[in-house]
């Protein structure tokens, strides 16, 4: 569903994603919110273009020369978008009951105080790993902690909601970091606005990456692109190689 009068967009980044894409577009098809599905695909070589079209969704094929990441796709498929709420989700991201879902998120932008909603995740059920749970579960402990209690906004890009004027005021990702864009679009709006973490909005995700090279690493790697962007203003990250 799409118009001129779209309270939601949903932006989903891609490169590669023919194997995911198809599902996480079809759980959103019995929205009853009005809504639009952009997917801003990053060059893929597969059939991921094809499948976004084919379910329906609009889609944004990157066409540059200049080596791209998850920060210019979600910008591009920004720059596209009718609604007033901003919602980023990942190609592999599930949302259980996606009506009540995002019903839940809406209600709280009723408050023109807040400028973005973050969500807790967890790895699908029939993938999740002890090491998923306690990582997971730390995680979402942190965003809780920063969004609510320290009132400085923090962010997954497995699924993020963002009142679309306050996104353009802070002109949208950077598109120089290439990991830690998440993180850092949420601190800047949470210095225009309110940002909570709703502990009952869950998504689940394949945790593709932590599965590929092991929690330990990927944490440290996490922990290092904090520690530089939070110094040095940029990410120790010069690439974020797509694991399939």
């Amino acid at each position: 569903m799409s118009g001129t009068n779209v309270q939601l967009s949903i932006i989903i980044p891609t490169r590669e994603e023919e194997k995911a894409l198809a599902d996480t577009i079809a759980q959103l098809q019995t929205l009853a919110v009005s809504h639009e599905v952009i997917v801003s695909d990053g060059a893929s070589k597969d059939a991921t273009v094809e499948r976004a079209r084919n379910a329906g969704a609009q889609v944004v094929v990157f066409d540059s020369s200049r080596p791209h990441n998850a920060s210019i796709g979600r910008n591009d498929g920004a720059r596209v978008a009718s609604g007033e709420i901003l919602c980023f989700i990942d190609a592999d991201t599930f949302i259980p009951k996606p009506n009540a879902f995002f019903t839940r998120a809406l209600t709280h932008f009723e408050n023109p105080a807040i400028v973005g909603v973050c969500t807790p995740q967890r790895a699908y059920p029939e993938l999740e790993t002890w090491s998923d749970r306690i990582s997971f579960g730390l995680f979402n402990l942190g965003l809780r902690i920063q969004n609510n209690v320290l009132h400085v906004g923090e962010a997954s890009g497995k699924c993020m909601l963002v009142r679309a004027s306050v996104f353009s005021d802070v002109q949208g990702f950077r598109e120089d970091l290439v990991t830690r864009e998440d993180g850092d679009l949420f601190n800047r709006i949470s210095k225009k606005g309110i940002t909570i973490f709703d502990s009952s909005l869950m998504v689940y995700h394949g945790a593709r990456r932590a599965h590929a090279i092991g929690w330990w690493r990927l944490w440290s790697i996490w922990m290092w692109n904090t520690f530089y962007v939070a110094v040095g203003n940029k990410a120790h990250a010069k690439d974020w190689t797509p694991v399939r």
